[in-house]
């Protein structure tokens, strides 16, 4: 290698490390990637259920829009590398893509591993050196970076970038040692929190129905102490051992800040399609029809089985009533809960199961036009260890592309 290449050290073999460390020598630095377990990509092939939401095919606006932390602070990166950008690097790869419902970004073949593969073989096809050895520390001299330390041994770069991800899923190797990093040298960080997360409930209710997915429903999630609806989606969701998880609830966990404790109710519209009147004509000609049955065996037509003995509960009827003796004030009642089946958030569930972690390196610490550290020369960050995060649908893939590639110019640069 020649010796006056920029040495270049990128520390985490995720999405933004292995962003960063292709395109920093694709532009002709000597760059070494550093990942702690045995094996790049461990996070990006589970996400997506391991199917991989690589990006969401939207404008800049939409982007922004659904960054709930910090928006302002990706303006540069993503008109740097983006939506679009993403999915032309990847064909030019040879993945194809596909966009699904919500502008949501996949590989045609539905493997992750495709997008992992990709990512690896354009780092090695470019000359990164790829080391599985954990990194300790940073070694920084006069406020600048000079290298790092590899199991206590030190090791000399040019410029250094952390891309650690945050504390979430720990198992692939996100437990916070970006974060540790920037503590000791005295760089602010926003304490991690989980998002897109699941949700526990003070309500036992939702554990009888452990497996049981909702789809097509609304979802509002209402805030008790300011008196108003923070968020509502249509979509899918389902029951745990815990409360409530899926789709809708990850996006909703976004909204719940701060998260206190019997704070916020869910109401789940069973029936979202049809409104009250509707609804009412509808049960009164089901139980037209089922007039001589008891009430819990009428509800078929109406709700998955495994919800029926739950919904019968919360209803305040006996299962056991004939439908023909059901009152007008007790279909009222009925036709409540189908529209507003509600529980409430007692909690998140451990950071370690959030799909994302908001919360990590403050963005007043990083100029916005290149990812470098305001405090430490040569030192940069890219992706989740930033404090940005946002909703599901391929747009916190998007933020860890767009920081990388923006780092990575700038250490070129």
């Amino acid at each position: 290698m020649s010796f006056d290449k920029t040495k270049v050290c990128v520390i985490g073999g995720g999405a933004a490390g292995l962003m960063c460390a292709g395109k920093a020598a694709e532009l002709g630095c000597e760059v070494t990637l550093y990942e702690k377990k045995n094996a790049v990509g461990r996070k990006l092939a589970i996400t997506g259920k391991g199917r991989c939401n690589v990006t969401n095919n939207c404008d800049r606006n939409t982007f922004i829009e659904n960054v709930p932390t910090n928006p302002r602070f990706l303006y540069a990166a993503y008109s740097n590398f983006t939506s679009e950008d993403t999915m032309e690097f990847f064909k030019n790869l040879g993945v194809k893509l596909k966009t699904e419902r919500g502008n949501r970004v996949f590989p045609v073949s539905d493997r992750a591993f495709d997008i992992v593969d990709a990512l690896r073989d354009f780092c090695k096809n470019n000359g990164v050196r790829i080391v599985y050895e954990k990194v300790d520390g940073l070694i920084v001299e006069n406020e600048c970076i000079k290298g790092v330390t590899v199991n206590g041994r030190p090791v000399y770069y040019d410029k250094v970038a952390v891309c650690t991800g945050g504390v979430s899923y720990p198992q692939t190797g996100s437990d916070g040692d970006g974060f540790l990093f920037a503590e000791k040298l005295g760089i602010k960080v926003i304490e991690p929190k989980p998002s897109l997360v699941p949700l526990e409930t003070k309500e036992k209710w939702p554990r009888e129905l452990m497996g049981l997915s909702l789809k097509n429903v609304r979802m509002t999630v209402f805030d008790k102490i300011k008196q108003t609806d923070v968020f509502s989606d249509f979509g899918e969701m389902m029951f745990t051992h815990f409360g409530i998880s899926g789709p809708m609830v990850l996006s909703a966990s976004c909204h719940m800040k701060p998260m206190q404790k019997d704070r916020y109710a869910v109401k789940i519209d069973l029936k979202p399609a049809l409104d009250e009147k509707t609804l009412d004509n509808r049960l009164l000609s089901d139980f037209e029809k089922n007039k001589n049955k008891n009430y819990a065996n009428s509800l078929s037509a109406l709700l998955p089985q495994k919800l029926i003995p739950v919904f019968v509960k919360m209803t305040g009827v006996a299962e056991d009533k004939k439908v023909n003796t059901i009152t007008r004030l007790e279909r009222q009642n009925i036709l409540k809960t189908l529209k507003s089946l509600e529980c409430t958030v007692s909690g998140f569930r451990p950071v370690e199961e959030a799909i994302i972690t908001s919360g990590g390196i403050d963005v007043k610490e990083i100029d916005p036009k290149t990812m470098m550290s305001k405090k430490i020369s040569n030192l940069y960050f890219a992706g989740e260890v930033i404090d940005v995060d946002a909703y599901t649908g391929g747009f916190n893939l998007q933020i860890a592309f767009s920081t990388a590639n923006l780092a990575a110019i700038d250490m070129a640069y």
